[in-house]
C-alpha cells in the first residue's frame, strides 16, 4: 500500500508553538503496587493487548494517523515510506495495538533504541475510543511493557500543549516526573490537512 506524501518543496505550511514537557519514571520499587504486573491483566473482558510482530508501514500509518489527527502528528506523516519501514523492523522498537471488540482502540509505540532507559514514543486512543476507561489502563500497560524491555527501568516520554489536555495530569498519575519544558516551533504542511487549534498558531 503506498501513501501520498506532500511535495518536500514550495509547500505551505502553518506555523504553531508547543510546549514540549520531557518526563521520566523511575524504576519501579521491589514489591510495589503494579511492579511486575501481566499487562494483559490490565484490561477488561473483550479487550486484548497485542505486539505487531512485523507491523505494516500501511497499518501503521492508520495507527498513527487515526489517533494523532486531533494532535498535531505529522512527523511521522512526512517519514518516507522506507525509512519508516526500517524503523518499523528494527529489534528495539516494538509497537503495541489495544484491540476492543476486534478492532483497534488504541496503541503504544516503545522505543529502546537509545541505550538503557525506553522511550515512550506515541501513546493514545482512537477516538472512538476515548472516555471509555481505556487510556489509564493501556498506559499502565506500556510502562510494564516499557520495563520489562528496559535494562534500567527507567520509562521516558514527552507531551506537549497539542496532545489532549489529560495527557500530562494522566503521566503524572501514573508516576511520572517532569524533568524540563522547552518551548517549540513546528510549521505543519498544510497539505496535511490536519485541524490546527487556533490556541496553538504561532
Amino acid at each position: 500500500m503506498s501513501f501520498w506524501q506532500p511535495p518536500l518543496q514550495d509547500r505551505n505550511s502553518t506555523r504553531i508553538a508547543v510546549d514540549v514537557t520531557f518526563l521520566r519514571l523511575a524504576p519501579a520499587a521491589p514489591g510495589s503496587a503494579g511492579a511486575g504486573a501481566a499487562a494483559a491483566d490490565l484490561f477488561p473482558p473483550g479487550t486484548a493487548l497485542v505486539r505487531l510482530e512485523a507491523p505494516t508501514v500501511g497499518f501503521y500509518r492508520y495507527l498513527y494517523n487515526t489517533v494523532g489527527n486531533d494532535y498535531c502528528w505529522w512527523l511521522r506523516r512526512m517519514t518516507p515510506d522506507a525509512e519508516l519501514a526500517a524503523l518499523l523492523a528494527h529489534p528495539g522498537v516494538g509497537i503495541y495495538v489495544l484491540y476492543a471488540g476486534g478492532e483497534p482502540a488504541g496503541f503504544f509505540e516503545l522505543d529502546g533504541r537509545g541505550g538503557q532507559d525506553v522511550n515512550l514514543s506515541y501513546f493514545g486512543l482512537m477516538p472512538g475510543a476515548i472516555g471509555k476507561g481505556l487510556g489509564s489502563r493501556l498506559l499502565q500497560a506500556a510502562i510494564e511493557v516499557a520495563r520489562a524491555r528496559s535494562s534500567s527501568g527507567v520509562v521516558r516520554v514527552n507531551t506537549c500543549t497539542a496532545d489532549h489536555p489529560r495527557a500530562m495530569a494522566t503521566y503524572l498519575r501514573a508516576g511520572f516526573a517532569p524533568m524540563r519544558t522547552v518551548r517549540e516551533v513546528w510549521d505543519i504542511p498544510e497539505a496535511l490537512g490536519l485541524p490546527i487549534p487556533d490556541r496553538l498558531r504561532a
